[in-house]
């Protein structure tokens, strides 16, 4: 049974970073990327409805997790890795740890956008979260 790693994908330059950083650590593990669609959004993007994401908004999330996915394949095919994609919805951190519980996921490998000081303390951190309560060892790449 191989190496089970899990990447999770926004494609901002850290998830492209995560990716590249498995490909040369662990270029024979069973790679998942999976992108989290938040249902939750900012007030300023949904004024008619604020903090819930409307079906116009979550086909637009859809799409982009999509054109995402699509994207991180082609670096982790050009990487030399095989890889599956998945799409999965709800708040990132609790759908990241639940998904590497529910698939025997050995490690995760993910970015950090690399908030710090206030910004941190008010917007919380999705890495932050991650490590506290996954299941397998988490690496972050900055």
């Amino acid at each position: 049974m191989s190496y089970s790693i899990l990447i999770p994908v926004d494609w901002s330059p850290k998830s492209r970073a995560a990716i590249d950083h498995v490909g040369t650590h662990f270029p024979d593990a069973a790679i998942t990327l999976l992108y989290v669609i938040n249902p939750q959004i900012e007030y300023s993007r949904s004024l008619s409805y604020p903090g819930y994401t409307t079906d116009a908004e979550f086909k637009s999330e859809a799409d982009k997790a999509e054109r995402v996915l699509e994207m991180a394949f082609e670096r982790a095919t050009d990487a030399g890795f095989t890889a599956i994609a998945e799409t999965v919805k709800g708040l990132p951190s609790k759908e990241i740890v639940q998904f590497a519980e529910n698939n025997d996921i050995d490690h995760i490998v993910m970015g950090s956008h690399g908030r710090e000081g206030l910004s941190r303390f008010l917007l919380g951190s999705t890495a932050e979260e991650v490590l506290r309560r996954s299941p397998a060892p988490v690496t972050v790449v900055r």
